[in-house]
Order: C-alpha cells, then sequence, then structure tokens
C-alpha cells in the first residue's frame, strides 16, 4: 500500500479512535502498528478490511447502548455496556490475520512481484488471502451477533442445549437476530474482500459469486464457533440478586468468591488478626470498609487485583468452564476458522496443504 494513502489513512483511523473513546491509550498504539503490519502489503485490500471492521465494530457497539447497558452488570459493580477496547480485544480480532499478512507480504519480497502493478490473485492459488478474508469475516460475525444479538427481545438458547434458555450476553447463547446480524457481518467483510481483491482474469464472475458465499460463510461459523468455545471453556457469571450476567473488562475473566473460597478465607482471617491486633475499629461506609478491607487483605498478602467486597458472594457460574476468558476464546475461534478455509480451499483447489505456508512455485 503506498505510504501516501497508508499515513493519512491510518491517521484517521487513530484520531477517530481517540476522539470517540473507542480504544484505550495502548489499544490505539496496538491498533496503530496493526494497520501499519497491514499497509506494508502491495495491496489496499488487507488494510481496507481492517478499517471496514474497526469502522463497522464501534459502530455497532454503540447502537442502543443504554439498553444493552441494562442487560448485563461490569465485573466492577457498575452498569454493563462496551467500554473502551483494550490493547488484548484488538489482537484478539487483529493478531491472525496479521502474522498471515506479513507472512503474504514477504512471500511477494521473496519472488520479487512485491513492486510490481502486475501483480494479482490468481485462482487455485495463495491460499493464504483466503485465510485473511476468512479471520476478518469471523471476527465480524462474532462481533455483529454479540453486540447486536444482545439486544433482541426473545432470550437466548444455550448452544449446547438448545432447549434451555440463559440470561442476555451469556457466552454460547444464540438468538435468531444474533445469527441474523453475524450473517450480515459476515457478508459485509467478505462483500468488500471481493470487490477490492486484485483477482486476475481466470477468475469468472460466477468464481467471484462463489468465493464471496464461501466466505459469508465461512465468517458465519466463526460466530457459532465462537459460541459453542465459549459454552464450554468460558465462565458465564451471573449475580444471582440482579439475574444479569456479570461482564469481564477488557474481556478478562470475572473473579468469582467460591473459586477462590479458601485462599480469601485465609486472607481475611489474617486481616481481621492485624486489624485486631492494631485496635481498629467498624467502619460506618460499605464502600470505604470494601475498599480499606480489599488494601488490608494485600497487606497480608493478597495480590493487587484480590477484592474484599461483599458483591462476590453472590456470584455464580450459570454457564461454561473457567479456563478462557473473553480474548482467548476470540483468538482461538479466528485461527481455527482461518487456517480451516485454508485448508478447504487447498481440498477445492486440489492444493497440497503445503501450499499454506510453502514459498515455492509462488
Amino acid at each position: 500500500m503506498k505510504p501516501l494513502i497508508a499515513i493519512p489513512a491510518i491517521a484517521a483511523l487513530e484520531y477517530r479512535a481517540w476522539s470517540r473513546n473507542s480504544l484505550t491509550p495502548i489499544g490505539i498504539v496496538t491498533a496503530g502498528l496493526t494497520a501499519t503490519a497491514h499497509a506494508l502489503h502491495p495491496w489496499s485490500v488487507f488494510f481496507t478490511l481492517l478499517g471496514v471492521f474497526f469502522l463497522a465494530g464501534t459502530t455497532v457497539t454503540k447502537v442502543k447502548h443504554e439498553v444493552k447497558a441494562k442487560l448485563t452488570q461490569s465485573a466492577t459493580g457498575a452498569t454493563g455496556g462496551e467500554g473502551p477496547r483494550n490493547h488484548i480485544q484488538v489482537l484478539a480480532n487483529s493478531l491472525v490475520a496479521s502474522v498471515l499478512i506479513l507472512f503474504h507480504t514477504w512471500r511477494t519480497r521473496i519472488d520479487g512481484s512485491y513492486w510490481s502493478e502486475e501483480l494479482c490473485w490468481p485462482r487455485g492459488a495463495d491460499v493464504l488471502v483466503v485465510g485473511i478474508v476468512a479471520n476478518y469475516a469471523a471476527v465480524a460475525a462474532d462481533t455483529f451477533s454479540s453486540e447486536l444479538g444482545i439486544l433482541s427481545k426473545s432470550k437466548p438458547y444455550l448452544i449446547t442445549a438448545p432447549w434451555r434458555t440463559v440470561p442476555p450476553g451469556t457466552n454460547g447463547g444464540v438468538t435468531g437476530t444474533g445469527l441474523a446480524a453475524g450473517l450480515w457481518g459476515s457478508l459485509l467483510i467478505s462483500a468488500t474482500a471481493a470487490l477490492m481483491l486484485p483477482f486476475c482474469q481466470d477468475w469468472s464472475l460466477f468464481q467471484k459469486v462463489r468465493f464471496t458465499a464461501g466466505l459469508t460463510m465461512a465468517g458465519f461459523s466463526g460466530t457459532l464457533l465462537d459460541s459453542l468455545l465459549g459454552a464450554i471453556f468460558q465462565a458465564s457469571v451471573v449475580d444471582v440478586r440482579s439475574g444479569k450476567v456479570v461482564e469481564g473488562e477488557g474481556g478478562r475473566k470475572v473473579l468469582i468468591h467460591g473459586l477462590h473460597h479458601k485462599h480469601t478465607a485465609e486472607l481475611r482471617s489474617k486481616a481481621v488478626s492485624h486489624e485486631e491486633g492494631t485496635g481498629s475499629i467498624a467502619k460506618t461506609s460499605s464502600l470505604d470498609e470494601s475498599a480499606k478491607a480489599s488494601s488490608r487483605m494485600q497487606k497480608v498478602g493478597a495480590s493487587g487485583v484480590t477484592t474484599g467486597d461483599g458483591q462476590h458472594e453472590s456470584r455464580k457460574i450459570e454457564v461454561g468452564n473457567d479456563l478462557l476468558d473473553n480474548n482467548a476464546v476470540n483468538i482461538l475461534m479466528a485461527a481455527i476458522v482461518s487456517f480451516g478455509s485454508m485448508v478447504v480451499a487447498c481440498y477445492i483447489w486440489e492444493l497440497p496443504l503445503s501450499a499454506i505456508y510453502s514459498v515455492e512455485n509462488f
């Protein structure tokens, strides 16, 4: 991508993220580095996919934000809703594509075609392109599905137990609205790729349409896979008093008292002993008590993230296992869809699997 176009475009994306407060400061830096990796490729299509995903994703995140905030609860105890995304969330959506793009860029340099104006994508070769487009189709489908699906008027059904309804925001919960939104997100990315990719002349219109449809379905499978992985490997924590799903800040895990009961009890015991030894008195403010209890627990050995408030007592795991956080599930889903799509392309085009990583005959 030409620097004359890339530099202003990257600056514009970063300014939008800063002005809309859609990314944290470190997230903005990470997004800038990611955009730079995309812009290093001689084609503009991959940078365009990143831009479309970012702009569309931040837009749907803001849709009916107040409604979403009433349906979920933040791990800090505040109302739910999406805050600025951090650098881990940026990488969860773009890391797989960035690696594939850098590898593809290196390939074009190896064969000397990087600077060629005639560089195009021949049909039946170079399956890395399929993996890159599939990544963004999948993460767009997942983003559209999760952000808009939570606004469905009907309760979601658990993907691993379709007869069971779950609270809005539950990992693994699916609705018709969410699935339709996911399909639309995947189609948006696939259609953009079909319009922007420099197809060689051996591609017919029908083959381009098949490519678009195939990548749309690959991306749509991403939202189903994300729901499945979330239902199995990610803990959906519910506040038993409100019945709302508790969302971890920045896609991180939610602290559950039951999982740390023994350790926390020991810390509390030490904190009480420490307090009695210094002659402290009971606090009158529950908020002050929570903050000072956390401070006392940290003094006797708790980590900086340990909390001493009472709200963790009311949390329970509704669905899943506390093995992965949301960011880990996202990047695992993106990797599976990307590499799975490349394997399927190898089969359709009758290529060896080595075509994914080989630089021979490129």
